[in-house]
């Protein structure tokens, strides 16, 4: 069994934690909620993580063993694990290990959490087996919630990302509907019109690059930038 950690600050009425009040203000919409999954199988570390994390107001998903854990990923999609690595029975590593054979599931990050003292190969074991992160109890409450919060924005613009490549997919196939083109046809009518673009400003840095330099420089950058942008997101549709 795995030892416990001790609850932070303020949870349970003690001083010195930001309460839900303190945190960020509540967010607009289920869009905006993402599932964060807590594997440990000691009733109070699950508390002590639910208090660290319920400022960040999103759904915290408790599971008591590796069996369970797996389980909750065949019915919800989480922004990010945090898993014990000790527990009786299935251990936090072969959860881990089997989190990631499955396509479904095997990009989902994993941070470890646990009392093995610091040993060094067992933080090793734990990015072996696809952790992101490894953290020994007791660790800094608001360290961990800064390492999740990171996680869950990179889930939400990941999940954007998505829903804005299938929205022009959408408007793409309806585009080719009208002009009695595919949706690929359309992508590559762009990328084609694209290239053509990164030519000139290629031609066009490389003519600026010979002459002194002059304020023409930064919009030159910003417009490679934003061309680089467009690039990825055609790519994106392409595949």
């Amino acid at each position: 069994m795995t030892a416990a950690f001790p609850a932070p600050s303020g949870a349970e009425g003690g001083p010195g934690f930001p309460g839900r009040a303190e945190g960020p203000p509540g967010r607009g919409s289920d869009a905006e909620r993402v599932h964060i999954l807590l594997v440990d199988d000691r009733a109070e570390n699950l508390v002590a993580l639910e208090a660290i994390l319920s400022s960040l107001d999103h759904d915290l998903v408790r599971a008591r063993s590796g069996e369970e854990a797996l389980k909750a990923l065949l019915t919800h999609e989480f922004a990010v694990i945090l898993l014990d690595a000790s527990m009786p029975g299935m251990d936090g590593f072969e959860t881990a290990t089997r989190i990631k054979r499955r396509e479904k599931t095997r990009d989902i990050p994993i941070i470890f959490l646990t009392a093995l003292n610091n040993e060094p190969q067992h933080a090793f074991r734990g990015y072996e087996v696809g952790a992101v992160d490894y953290l020994t109890k007791p660790f800094d409450p608001w360290i961990l919630r800064a390492k999740v919060s990171v996680f869950v924005d990179l889930h939400l613009k990941n999940r954007q990302l998505r829903e804005q490549a299938s929205l022009l997919h959408r408007r793409l196939g309806a585009a080719g509907e009208r002009t009695g083109l595919s949706a690929n046809d359309v992508v590559a009518e762009l990328s084609g019109r694209l290239a053509a673009i990164e030519e000139q400003v290629a031609l066009v840095a490389t003519l600026a690059a010979e002459q002194p330099p002059h304020s023409s420089g930064t919009a030159l950058a910003e417009l490679a930038r934003r061309t680089a942008h467009l690039r990825d997101a055609i790519d994106a549709l392409a595949t």
